[in-house]
């Protein structure tokens, strides 16, 4: 404990706004349940006082003065109270120093744990804090290292106050992310959870892979939208591969396709270069079941849907040469306007009696 601890708190205030005074009661706190394990009833009498502006911590037990001392670890006789101070009478509670190295041992065992878990407890709280209102927002951050082993990716930000891991799942297929690079991500949720120690700790999810991220750069790329002129309806998204997203116009003047595209296509370029070239279908909103359905599984052309409004579902016929692009690799087009729309869809082709 010297002017080095003290420089050390000072930097972790202004790095991760963690307060000098509460370091100092979290560390003089353990040092005590430390002390009080190990010297059993001393420990009760013990104390610690931090001075910052000598940058000495001082230990100390408390003595009552007494004429004739019947229990040393709590008394201490007049005559050895004088030695400390001559202030001290019958009645009195001495200070009784002791050496810093006395208690060294327990300190260090302590010390280390202590300061580590006292900053992990209060970077989750100003964690939570500075996200909870980021939930369901785009943040950007830094990615600062990339684990070899499982791929996590861990992102810095509000210039290194912060760090965020990145999980595998939540990174969007085949993207490679590259230490330096400037990540936008999805803020999922802010929860509380036990680690594995049984503490429950804040923790934020952010990802890639979310489809909020999608309706979020929508919103920051697409004027129209953000002003609530065009809304998203929904979406429908397999991450790395391909997205639908159904939206409508408040305003009959404004085409929504066209102002999700942009001039020479400049919006919807720079939301597919965030998603690493991931196909992106903008599928205009239709109050009419059957239009909406048939929209949704562009790119194939639709001949007939008949909807079942109460189980919602429908059958869709298409062109037989169209049966495969309507259905997509792997069934993939299909299942998107399934979620898109929500409804079941069974593609024929036409002269078929056979639903796919």
């Amino acid at each position: 404990m010297n002017a080095e601890f003290f420089e050390a708190l000072t930097m972790l205030e202004k790095e991760k706004g963690i307060s000098k005074g509460y370091m100092l009661d979290k560390v003089k706190a353990a040092i005590m349940s430390a002390i009080k394990k190990e010297q059993g009833a001393v420990a009760e009498t013990f104390d610690a006082e931090f001075d910052e502006t000598s940058g000495k911590v001082r230990f100390f037990i408390k003595k009552d003065v007494v004429e004739k001392v019947e229990n040393p670890n709590t008394q201490i006789s007049l005559e050895e109270a004088k030695k400390i101070s001559r202030r001290y009478d019958i009645g009195d509670v001495a200070e009784v120093e002791v050496e810093t190295k006395s208690f060294g041992r327990i300190a260090a065992k302590v010390g280390k744990n202590v300061i580590i878990q006292a900053i992990n407890e209060a970077v989750y709280g100003s964690l939570a804090q500075e996200f909870a209102d980021k939930q369901g927002e785009i943040v950007t951050g830094i990615v600062v290292r990339i684990d070899s082993m499982t791929k996590e990716a861990v992102l810095e930000f509000n210039n290194g106050r912060y760090e965020l891991p990145l999980m595998l799942k939540e990174q969007i297929p085949g993207e490679i992310i590259r230490e330096g690079a400037h990540l936008k991500v999805y803020v999922v949720e802010v929860r509380r959870r036990e680690n594995q120690k049984g503490r429950l700790v804040n923790e934020v999810v952010i990802s890639r892979t979310h489809h909020g991220l999608v309706r979020r750069l929508f919103e920051l790329e697409v004027p129209e939208i953000a002003d609530g002129t065009v809304e998203v309806l929904s979406i429908a998204r397999e991450a790395g591969s391909r997205t639908k997203i159904a939206v409508m116009s408040r305003d009959e003047n404004v085409d929504p396709i066209g102002a999700c595209i942009g001039p020479r296509r400049a919006r919807i370029n720079n939301i597919l270069n965030e998603l690493k070239g991931e196909k992106v279908d903008i599928i205009k909103y239709s109050e009419d079941t059957a239009r909406y359905i048939a929209a949704a599984l562009s790119p194939a052309s639709v001949l007939e849907v008949d909807v079942d409004e109460e189980n919602r579902s429908c059958h869709v016929t298409v062109p037989a040469d169209q049966l495969s692009l309507a259905i997509g690799k792997e069934g993939q087009n299909a299942r998107l306007a399934a979620k898109l729309t929500g409804y079941k869809i069974d593609i024929r082709a036409q002269g078929a009696d056979t639903v796919q």
